[in-house]
């Protein structure tokens, strides 16, 4: 026979309670009743579960280990329940969401209109961080991530991804000359990140090699700074598509190396802690950008 998720929650209740009478009560059912689901569900297991005295219930060893089972699938079915009525609820509360600055200049800024017009009782906190944070000692509900992610701690649900680009200015390009192969790079100004050190390798292919990198006559920790100064000139950077597309449109920013360039993405995740409930807030938020995002990526 299946075990029931009415048998799992008198289950967890005379344990969170410390009687059946208070599970009872808690439930909204008779002890009786929370008796009979508790001999079921022993039954269903062929062992003890509760060490029953006219004092006290304790849990045995057998008991002990099926707990924190019967916590995960009663928090699976929560957490079920609650996605499939955010469509008909009005989510409400506070929303702290953090991501690089770029990002949210470029990405999130246009976008936040739209989402306090569909969600207008979400209260919103942005946050802008160039490093990966601690979501718990920040209060961050949700963070976007550019890159790989290494935390195995958190939830991620992939946003998309975003191509990255060798750009320079036609200011610069002017005043030092267009390099015409990789080798050429050694003689300008390239432009790069402190940290990592792997965003100052760039996807380049000579002969048999693939991959070069680059000592920056000049390092920066946003890729919005290194946008800005490429703008102005001052020299060639490597950054993604999502934060330059306007400018390469406008021909503020010119691509080159096009067919030199092996293709680069950087993935973009939302995430979450593991022992985070999915609020109706963050899915509205997640199911929100899981739309929008591919576009401006």
């Amino acid at each position: 026979m299946k075990i029931s998720t009415e048998e799992l929650q008198a289950f967890t209740s005379v344990i969170d309670c410390g009687s059946i009478t208070a599970a009872a009560e808690q439930l909204g059912q008779t002890t009786s009743g929370i008796s009979r689901a508790l001999g079921r569900l022993e039954q269903k297991l062929a062992t003890t579960l509760l060490n029953r005295t006219t004092r006290r219930i304790e849990l045995s060893e057998e008991g002990k280990l099926f707990l924190g089972h019967a916590r995960q699938i009663i928090d699976a079915i929560d957490a079920a329940e609650e996605s499939l009525l955010v469509r008909r609820q009005a989510p409400a509360g506070r929303l702290r969401l953090d991501t690089a600055s770029p990002f949210m200049l470029h990405v999130m800024v246009p976008l936040i209109g739209d989402f306090r017009r569909a969600y207008p009782a979400i209260e919103l906190e942005l946050a802008s961080s160039d490093q990966f944070i601690d979501l718990l000692e920040r209060r961050t509900d949700v963070a976007i991530r550019i890159g790989h992610l290494q935390d195995s701690t958190l939830h991620a649900r992939p946003l998309g991804q975003s191509r990255r680009r060798i750009l320079a200015a036609p200011s610069y390009l002017a005043r030092r000359g267009q390099p015409e192969t990789p080798a050429e790079l050694a003689g300008h100004s390239c432009l790069g990140f402190i940290t990592p050190g792997s965003l100052n390798t760039w996807p380049l292919r000579q002969g048999e090699t693939e991959g070069q990198t680059i000592t920056p006559a000049l390092s920066a920790s946003s890729g919005e700074t290194l946008r800005q100064l490429a703008l102005a000139g001052e020299g060639i950077v490597f950054l993604s598509d999502f934060m330059t597309r306007e400018d390469r449109a406008t021909g503020r920013l010119v691509e080159l190396f096009s067919s030199a360039t092996l293709a680069s993405f950087q993935p973009i995740n939302a995430v979450y802690y593991r022992n985070t409930a999915l609020s109706a807030r963050i899915a509205c938020l997640l199911d929100f950008l899981s739309e929008r995002l591919p576009a401006l990526l």
